[in-house]
Formats: structure tokens, sequence, C-alpha cells
């Protein structure tokens, strides 16, 4: 197959070579040469280690509180039943995905597009609501899937796909709004389900846009003008509405003036951080447990400072900070557009939820839902994104090299 070549204004990703998964027999007067070799390791065992932990703190935070509520049966394993499998289906499908040619991602990219789209119309018909959120379709046994999970991968392939079939939509404003609308429409229809899932999937699609376009300042002045109309909402409804998110940022401001209601979570949540030193009180010793709501899901870091302090919560983030390292490393040397941009969207999305996550623990911005990956207790979000980071290691096995 002809290498691909293309001029110097064909953005950064553009200007990838021939677009295939297998190796090829190249001369030295060719500058590049496809290496097919093993997945990066290095992303393997982060993710591996991070869900372990997450695992192992999931049961520390919610021990307590599944033993002491007939609704959870009594059960202290409760949570770590449930999470030990959904991590178990989890490595399950990041091998698998690791082992199936991302070139099979790119084939199908607009069917799993539209399905995904099918299946958060589904949630508005047959969805069940927990915690005021519609965001679920019923399984047998008593579980649920989550189809706005999958939507954040299913953006980032078909962006990705997008993205390769003609990288130089993106130089015409007519492009970028019909890039615009299909983001627009899966961002919707999982804004159904909850604003903070439809901000990532957007914030992605946004970032993946960026990424692969020239034109810096359209996406400067729309990224202000994004997180202008955001913060504007929020002070409108803070200040004359009366809606949950309005409570939500009041709260942030000023948490200890709304301590049983919207403020209680983060307060419960700053007394965990605070209580946790250098080294933490040790595993299963958290006293906040109790006390912080969801704190086996989106508050879990507050338990993981409590117990592991300083030194356990850095450490987890340096993880985070090696598997971003990682993956923007496999993006550069990806084999062609499509594998670049998805394993730049994969990034994104593994990155922005643990920045979010930890900022919104530290109420270091207002509270929302993002759970913390590999982490956090929520059985589709572990399995979609240990799928993607599948992906992203069959990516890192075909890379490009300089031949000097």
């Amino acid at each position: 197959m002809a290498n691909y070549k293309s001029n110097s204004n064909d953005g950064l990703y553009a200007r990838a070579r021939a677009r295939t998964s297998q190796p090829r027999t190249q001369t030295k007067e060719q500058d590049q040469v496809v290496n097919v070799g093993s997945m990066d390791y290095a992303i393997y065992a982060v993710v591996v280690i991070l869900t372990l932990i997450g695992v192992v703190m999931v049961f520390s935070a919610s021990y307590v509180t599944a033993a002491s509520r007939v609704r959870f049966n009594n059960d202290p394993f409760y949570f770590l039943v449930r999470n030990g499998i959904m991590a178990t289906l989890g490595f399950i499908a990041m091998n698998i995905m690791a082992t199936i040619s991302y070139e099979n991602l790119k084939r199908t990219a607009p069917i799993i597009f539209v399905g995904t789209l099918g299946l958060l119309g589904a949630v508005m018909v047959i969805g069940i609501t927990t915690q005021g959120a519609t965001r679920w379709i019923p399984l047998p046994m008593g579980q649920a899937f989550q189809p706005s999970e999958l939507a954040k991968a299913a953006s980032i392939i078909m962006m990705a796909y997008l993205i390769d079939r003609n990288p130089k939509r993106l130089y015409t404003w007519r492009g970028l709004i019909f890039m615009g609308l299909v983001l627009g429409a899966i961002t919707a229809m999982v804004a159904y389900g909850g604003m903070s899932q439809a901000l990532i999937v957007a914030a992605v699609g946004f970032g993946m846009i960026f990424v692969a376009s020239l034109h810096i300042m359209r996406f400067v002045m729309g990224g202000v003008a994004g997180v202008s109309a955001l913060v504007g909402y929020l002070w409108y409804d803070s200040v004359f509405g009366d809606g949950f998110r309005g409570a939500r940022f009041r709260a942030w401001l000023d948490p200890w003036a709304y301590p049983g209601t919207a403020g209680f979570q983060l307060i419960q949540s700053l007394y965990a951080i605070a209580s946790g030193g250098l080294f933490g009180a040790g595993i299963g010793q958290s006293r906040q447990a109790t006390f912080v709501p969801e704190s086996h899901h989106d508050i879990i870091f507050a338990i993981i400072v409590e117990e592991l302090g300083l030194i356990g919560a850095g450490t987890i983030m340096l993880l985070f900070c090696i598997l971003i390292w990682r993956g923007i490393k496999v993006a550069l040397n990806a084999n062609d557009t499509f594998a670049a941009m998805t394993a730049i969207g994969i990034v994104l999305t593994i990155g922005l939820q643990a920045l979010i996550n930890i900022a919104v623990t530290s109420n270091s911005i207002p509270n929302t839902g993002v759970t913390l990956p590999f982490i956090s207790y929520g059985g589709t979000s572990l399995v979609v994104s240990m799928g993607l980071i599948g992906v992203l290691l069959n990516i890192s096995k075909y890379t490009k090299k300089k031949d000097r």
C-alpha cells in the first residue's frame, strides 16, 4: 500500500503514513517503517495496579455501610463481590480489545455510533431512575447497564473516524459545524441522563478536534464562550433558580453554609482529606466512610487520602500521570490518523475524569457525578474504561519509527 503524504497544512495527525495494521517491508530509501511489536506493558501494568487498588478501596469504603443496611442484605462483602466480578469482566474486555485490531473499529465506527444512539434512546423509554438520574437500562438478575459510559467510547471512535476520513474538513467552518453537529447529537442524548457525563463527552470530542486542527484561535474562542456560558448558567441557577445544580454551585462557594443539604458531602469529604496526614489511618480505618455519601463511588478519593495519606494518594496520582504520558506517547507514534486520534480521545477521557473527580473531592470545582477511573465503584464505567485501555494497547503495537 502506498504511503499517504500530505502537505504541511494537514495538521498534526493528518501527516500519518500508510493506513495498515500489518507489518510491511520497506527499503532504506524510505524514511518511515511500521514496526509491529508487543503492546505497551507499562500501560497494562498501571491499569492493573489501579484496578486492584480500586477493588480494595471500594471494599474498605463500603463494608461498614453494606453490613448495616438491609437493602445490601447486611452483607459486608456486597460491593466487594460485585466490584470484583466487574473488574474481572473489565480485565477480560481489556485483553480482548488488545488482541482485536483497531482497524475493525475503524470499519464499524458508524455502526457503533448509531447503535449507541439507539441505546441512549432506549434509556428515555425503559430507563430506570436512581437518585434522581435516569441513566440505566435494566438487565436480568437485578443488574443494569449505563449507555452513557458506552457513549464516551462511541464518540471517540466516531470523531477519530471522521477526522481520518477527511482531515481537511476541519479547515472550514462548514466542516467544523458538521463535526459539532455529530458530537452534539450524542452529547444531547447523554445529557438526558446527566449533565456531568455529557460535559465529558463534549469536552473529549472538542479536544480531539482541537488536536487535529491548525486553527487554534477558533477553539480558544469557542472554549472561552463555552466555559463562560456554563459558568453563567450555574451563577444564574444559584442566584435565581432552585435547581440542584445551582445548589451545588452555592455549596462549592461555601459548603459550611449548607451543612445539612448540598454542602454535607463536601464537608465530610474535606474532613476525610484533612485527617489523612502523611501516611493515613490505614486501610479499613476510615472514620468518614460511614458519613460521606457515595464514599465508594464519586468521593472515594477522599477515603483514599484518609486511609493511605498523602503518600498513597500521591502514588495514585502518579500512576495516572504515567498512564497519560504513555498514552500520549502511543498517540504520537501511532500508525495512522485514526489510531492517533483514538489514542488521544482515550487519554483525554481517562485524564479528564481523574482530574475532575480529584478536583471535586478537594472542592476545587463544583460537585459533579464523575467517577475515578478504575477505582470508583461502577460496573459499566469500569468495563468500558478497561475496554478502551485495551484499544490503546492494541494501537501501541503498531508504531512508526524513522529509519536512518
